[in-house]
């Protein structure tokens, strides 16, 4: 089942252009989205939020679109863009206690497991947590009200290989229970360990959108890794 469809989505600024993006997201796996910096994964992902406006494109999830079921949509998705720059000397506590009056479905018990999980002490606040636990702090608030996908912004940026693995884990286990993943990055070990599906952008345009394995078998010479056949990728698009 596709929870996001996304299609035909342009976006145009003086200095930079998203060409007609195509992609959709399914239930229960894991979809890397791949560029280099400012190849257009952050446009991307502010305009299938309605962060940014779209020139056109049809945006939707879980059978309805965005426009016209905004509110009731992202009631269903968790969001992170992997900083915290809102309410920065306000203990994690009591900027929870905010943010759970939004959530009819606030869970205490997963916040409490990812609260330990991700060793964050509730009694700080995001001024006084590192670059790397701040990015856990969003991925707490993200996880904690029972979102059907996570929509997640470079969400390894500034951890520590530790972190990081034990985030990609936490990917997995929500894999299992059905929950929807997207996640930018330019890391590519991290798709190696976990994605199922791989989006690679360059220069605004979708290069390539399906399984890991597919893309594998279409585009990697013979024995390349994902890097290698990514990287290789990235220098024939930018020749082009």
């Amino acid at each position: 089942m596709n929870i996001v469809e996304v299609r035909g989505l342009r976006k145009e600024y003086p200095a930079f252009l998203l060409k007609d993006v195509s992609f959709s997201i399914q239930q229960g796996r894991i979809t890397g989205f791949i560029g280099r910096n400012g190849s257009g994964k952050t446009t991307t992902i502010k305009s299938i939020l309605n962060l940014v406006h779209p020139d056109r494109g049809e945006i939707g999830y879980f059978g309805l679109p965005l426009s016209g079921h905004e509110s009731e949509i992202k009631k269903r998705i968790g969001y992170s863009t992997g900083t915290v720059s809102w309410y920065p000397r306000k203990k994690i506590k009591d900027i929870v206690n905010i943010v759970r009056t939004f959530y009819e479905t606030w869970d205490d018990e997963s916040y409490r497991k990812y609260l330990d999980l991700f060793d964050l002490d509730e009694n700080k606040s995001p001024k006084e947590l590192s670059e790397g636990m701040k990015v856990k702090f969003n991925l707490l608030i993200a996880l904690s009200h029972g979102a059907e996908i996570l929509i997640l912004d470079e969400p390894t940026s500034g951890l520590d290989p530790f972190s990081r693995d034990e985030l990609l884990e936490v990917f997995s286990e929500l894999k299992e229970h059905g929950v929807a993943v997207f996640f930018s990055t330019h890391i590519t070990s991290d798709l190696e360990k976990c994605a199922d599906d791989i989006i690679y952008i360059s220069k605004g345009e979708i290069i390539a959108a399906m399984p890991k394995s597919d893309i594998m078998a279409e585009y990697s010479q013979e024995g390349e890794n994902l890097e290698e056949t990514i990287l290789r990728m990235e220098r024939g698009v930018r020749n082009a």
